[in-house]
């Protein structure tokens, strides 16, 4: 094999920001929550990082990607939550879902859905997060 048969990969694209992409992506999914400008959300106490992974990680390489329009990514992380039984982080994406044009209507849906394939208990949990999310108790 000769120096001209290699195949070189091109050079890898420039990393992305991914804390700005994740403020920018959390910013969009909670209107007014979380002021302009850059943030510390460190709080000085044990796990203080787990937001700044979260920041980057969740909402920085995953929510800022394209491939999925913001409102199928909410359904999807709507049916995983209640799967996982995760009502805390189930509440805060009941709000998001509804920012990114989910119905309550539809969250309802998602809802009686996921008894079929995560239990009925987790079901009913989740429609308590949700309530309790959408001021509905």
């Amino acid at each position: 094999m000769s120096a001209n048969d290699v195949t070189r990969s091109p050079a890898p694209a420039a990393e992305p920001d991914l804390r700005a992409a994740g403020l920018k992506a959390m910013r969009a999914a909670l209107p007014g929550v979380f002021p302009e400008g850059d943030l510390d959300l460190r709080d000085g106490r044990l796990g203080e990082d787990l937001v700044e992974i979260g920041l980057t990680s969740v909402w920085g390489a995953l929510w800022a990607r394209e491939g999925l329009a913001p409102r199928d990514r909410s359904l999807v992380t709507l049916g995983l939550l209640i799967g996982l039984g995760a009502e805390t982080e189930l509440r805060t994406h009941v709000r998001i879902a509804r920012t990114n044009g989910l119905t309550e209507d539809e969250i309802a849906e998602v809802v009686y859905h996921s008894a079929g394939y995560a239990g009925f208990p987790a079901a009913v949990a989740a429609r308590t997060a949700a309530r309790e999310a959408l001021g509905d108790q």
